[in-house]
């Protein structure tokens, strides 16, 4: 999911450039703003799609062996 919508984040990265190229200081903060939304947003559509179809979630932790072992919530 997240290439399919990565396409966005360079958009408001442009507009957050121009901003910055013209003096609009208030403008190029906002978009800041808006692209770590954006980035939050992606990245947490990335994470469901991910997620089991069941709806448990896998959760990686270590035994006292040393080697990891996945746990299901």
């Amino acid at each position: 999911m997240m290439a399919r919508n990565e396409w966005i984040l360079d958009v408001l990265s442009d507009l957050n450039a121009f901003a910055v190229a013209n003096g609009l200081t208030a403008l190029a903060e906002q978009l800041d703003d808006t692209r770590l939304i954006a980035a939050a947003e992606i990245a947490s559509l990335n994470d469901e799609a991910k997620a089991p179809s069941n709806g448990n979630t896998v959760r990686f932790e270590p035994d006292p062996g040393g080697f990891g072992k996945h746990q299901h919530a």
